[in-house]
């Protein structure tokens, strides 16, 4: 991946500092509110999110990507003002919970008003043109800095989230191949480990969102398998990424040579693999599910 230039970090920047004073987020009574911005998205995430055990700290941590304790004097500070009460899971006693009172609930939803008058009033200076263009750009923005923010790691075959990935990826392809999806052809965790192969797993704020394997074929060649990308997260450029992590791990293993087969029904993925590269080749396998077959060549 090419080193980011000293210009997009910059213009990064610039972004960050127009849009954080345009929206208020520097002012310490954020919508006029009595709270800061912090505190007000806290709140909102509560809302969001609380079920009838209400919402776990954990949970609310590894979203907002917050330090514990700083999280933890928010919520104590709401917690006195009378806008959340704490209390344990009642399954799990290890889990902390939160959720709002009477007096949150209206709290957020006066947050909310507020929140939608500010977007009407920005967006209401620019003519329908200007609307579009900037929702669109917005839309483009998110995307991009959802994709920046999920990892590729690599993960031993036996990992659950490895497992799990996989057993969410037979429940795709069974309801998408026409013969349903046979479970029996997933790689099993010994063809992912050690010299043998590879598994990676792609996360979202701590969530599996999509995974790869990667295969020892034969003498420099490598197999790429099982590339899948959960719905929440597709139309980010994921599968791409992943396609990238599993080309990478196959060159720092010295193979020099990947190859897949994919379904008749995939038709994206076909359009993806050829647009990275891929050449549609003759059949190298016999695999049930396989109706096309391409091959990379590799260089560092």
């Amino acid at each position: 991946m090419e080193p980011v230039s000293p210009e997009q970090v910059a213009d990064f920047r610039r972004f960050n500092r127009c849009l954080t004073r345009r929206i208020g987020a520097l002012d310490d009574h954020y919508l006029g509110q009595d709270r800061p911005l912090g505190e007000a998205r806290l709140l909102f995430e509560i809302a969001e999110r609380e079920g009838p055990d209400g919402v776990s700290l954990r949970e609310l941590r590894s979203r907002l990507g917050l330090d514990a304790g700083y999280l933890s004097r928010m919520t104590k500070t709401l917690r006195a003002q009378g806008l959340v009460r704490l209390s344990v899971h009642t399954q799990d006693s290890r889990l902390r919970t939160v959720r709002l009172t009477r007096a949150g609930r209206a709290e957020v939803t006066e947050q909310n008003r507020r929140a939608d008058s500010l977007a009407a009033g920005v967006l209401g200076r620019l003519d329908p043109g200007g609307r579009a263009r900037l929702t669109e750009a917005m839309a483009t923005t998110r995307r991009l800095l959802r994709l920046a923010a999920i990892t590729v790691e690599r993960v031993d075959g036996h990992h659950p989230d490895a497992r799990a990935c996989l057993d969410a990826y037979a429940d795709d392809l069974d309801v998408r191949f026409p013969e349903g999806f046979d479970r029996t052809d997933l790689v099993g965790a010994e063809e992912v480990s050690g010299a043998a192969g590879a598994f990676f797993v792609a996360y979202e704020e701590g969530r599996p969102v999509g995974c790869g394997a990667l295969l020892r074929q034969a003498a420099g060649t490598g197999e790429i398998r099982h590339v899948w990308v959960h719905a929440d997260a597709r139309r980010l450029g994921l599968a791409r990424r992943v396609l990238d992590t599993l080309e990478t791990e196959a060159l720092r293993r010295g193979w020099t040579v990947v190859r897949l087969d994919t379904h008749a029904a995939l038709t994206e993925a076909r359009a993806m693999y050829r647009s990275a590269g891929y050449t549609e080749i003759p059949a190298y396998d016999d695999h049930v599910y396989a109706d096309h077959w391409f091959e990379k060549r590799l260089s560092r």
